[in-house]
């Protein structure tokens, strides 16, 4: 599933060519995907109506439009956008078309049908923050060490699924869970109630170092991810852990072990990565 670097180099391809364009024309496959597909009481709000800026909460690609109005837009596990040609025959499972009147076309494809579009309403934005629930962004500045503790004070979840918990902090999925908790030498099923604030500190750094690498990448094509002009990634090449059980750590040499946690699979170094009581011990045998 495309995670936060994915949706945001998406996000910046697009950027340049549909902030500011108007869209002249609209029309869906009238397929079910993960939810309902908007009905035509919505097409009041995107034609003839100007593009006024694009964005991203977490996994969620955001069209904001001069109406108010709010086009939001999650990829799933294969979805794709990009724009085309509008002479161009659409593909089969091409589910959302947005003419533009600069010649191009905002097309969503999405073979399996696990993405969503949802459009909200000056109202309905007014009424409640379609993301209200949702944790801060790693680049906000509400994203730090104390928030981390504060959440995780007391409780005994395992802080890998801890980071996939977008209420925790917003677009972290697997694969990045993976790599942020190698890079800041925890274990994965290490209790979040253990993590000291030195640790949390670490997380938040390494969160946002590893992001902004993967953006600057492209992000992670594992399977079928593209960007906006059907390019593929290259962040995988610098996956330490994910991905590569039985593989020699790139800084111990041990061997990458494989584990499924809350039904995900993942990855760590029984090396680098101690477990609580190993770092406890260790502390001991030091002082």
């Amino acid at each position: 599933m495309p995670e936060l670097p994915e949706v945001e180099v998406i996000r910046l391809g697009l950027d340049p060519l549909l902030t500011g364009a108007r869209i002249v024309t609209f029309a869906t496959s009238g397929q079910t995907l993960r939810l309902p597909m908007p009905g035509k009481g919505i097409e009041a709000y995107l034609l003839g109506r100007q593009v006024k800026a694009t964005g991203r909460r977490g996994k969620y690609l955001l069209v904001w439009m001069d109406s108010g109005a709010l086009l939001v837009i999650h990829l799933g596990m294969t979805g794709r956008l990009g724009l085309f040609p509008s002479h161009e025959p659409p593909a089969r499972h091409d589910h959302l078309r947005l003419g533009l009147n600069n010649g191009l076309e905002l097309r969503f494809h999405d073979a399996r049908r696990f993405g969503s579009i949802q459009v909200f309403s000056p109202a309905a934005i007014k009424r409640q923050d379609p993301f209200v629930a949702m944790g801060p962004e790693p680049f906000s500045r509400a994203f730090t060490s104390s928030h981390l503790h504060q959440r995780a004070f007391g409780r005994g979840q395992p802080i890998k699924n801890f980071l996939l918990d977008g209420r925790t902090v917003a677009g972290i999925g697997n694969i990045y869970a993976s790599e942020i908790l190698f890079a800041a030498r925890i274990r994965p099923e290490t209790p979040i109630g253990k993590v000291t604030r030195i640790q949390w500190q670490k997380i938040v750094k390494e969160t946002r170092r590893i992001l902004t690498r993967a953006i600057a990448c492209g992000g992670s094509t594992i399977a079928d991810f593209v960007n906006s002009r059907g390019e593929a990634g290259s962040f995988q090449l610098e996956l330490a852990v994910y991905g590569r059980a039985g593989q020699s750590c790139p800084c111990c040499g041990a061997g990458i072990v494989r584990a499924v946690m809350a039904g995900r699979a993942t990855f760590y170094c029984p090396v680098c990565q101690k477990t609580s009581r190993q770092q406890a011990d260790q502390v001991i045998r030091n002082s």
